[in-house]
């Protein structure tokens, strides 16, 4: 894949903590100007794979409910349209926003599945889904925001999808996505943060060391691989200690990804002058 500049798509397809669409132009200027296909085994909210829109691109998650979303809007766009639609008409005021939330959250705990989740995403507070480790139970309150109406969410499923439709979508561990790049392919990590997302889902079970050694052998491999992980905390007062294997990448660029949504979320009504963040990108070539 050759190309001189990537470009975000307009609008989140979904609300998710950590979501890189603001950075993904600053990210993706980062990426070789060639490659083979491209790979993310931590997808998300998507928005890095949306920006390179891959003509030949895997992507991969462990959290089943959301490949759920990514597979069915890959295969029948219109169904992922519905989801949204018939839980989202329900509202018709703040009443009824909280009520249906909490009855599509308890639809969602009762057993987890995209549908669920995709509108969820979209009403809960700033997109940060937290669940329980003990038994998965999704906890985040309702957002204060009114989800965005059925149209608009449309012509978002037609954007993404057009840009996403070359894309595999995996229910895998992030070691089954490496396993699968060969020389000259693109793999684009955004794992769990070791600093900043605890309380999130999976990341309670995540070893950075675990992927450090994955990131080598790929790199062995002759993949190129780019992962964004904690850096500068509190307006730079504050630097991330990672466990970074000495030559394991060439070379590291911060990213201003202003205050973070899950310490708005933590601190709701205080002043977060403090808690400017820089993200770290790091790069194997």
């Amino acid at each position: 894949m050759i190309k001189d500049r990537f470009y975000p798509p307009t609008g989140q397809l979904l609300k998710w903590i950590g979501n890189k669409q603001k950075f993904a132009a600053v990210i993706t200027d980062n990426f070789p100007p060639q490659f083979n296909r491209y790979l993310e085994p931590f997808l998300g909210s998507g928005a890095i794979l949306a920006t390179v829109a891959p003509v030949n691109g895997i992507g991969a998650d462990t959290f089943k409910p959301l490949i759920e979303i990514w597979q069915t809007l890959k295969s029948q766009p219109t169904i992922v349209k519905a989801w949204y639609a018939e839980r989202r008409c329900l509202i018709k005021n703040e009443t009824t926003k909280e009520q249906i939330y909490k009855s599509v959250q308890q639809s969602y705990n009762s057993k987890p599945n995209g549908a669920d989740f995709l509108f969820l995403s979209r009403s809960c507070y700033g997109g940060v889904i937290r669940f329980r480790k003990t038994d998965g139970y999704m906890s985040t309150r309702c957002g204060p925001h009114t989800p965005i109406p059925p149209e608009s969410f449309n012509k978002r499923v037609d954007r993404w999808y057009n840009r996403i439709k070359h894309t595999e979508f995996m229910h895998a561990d992030y070691k089954e996505t490496f396993a699968m790049a060969q020389k000259g392919d693109l793999i684009y990590c955004d794992p769990p943060y070791s600093f900043s997302q605890s309380i999130l889902y999976g990341a309670q079970a995540f070893s950075l060391a675990e992927l450090f050694e994955e990131i080598a052998r790929a790199k062995q491999k002759g993949v190129f691989v780019a992962l964004s992980i904690d850096g500068h905390k509190k307006s730079g007062n504050f630097i991330c200690d990672l466990p970074i294997p000495p030559n394991l990448f060439e070379r590291e660029v911060f990213v201003d990804v202003g205050v973070s949504m899950l310490r708005r979320f933590q601190r709701e009504g205080e002043t977060l002058n403090d808690e400017n963040v820089h993200d770290r990108l790091l790069l194997t070539y």
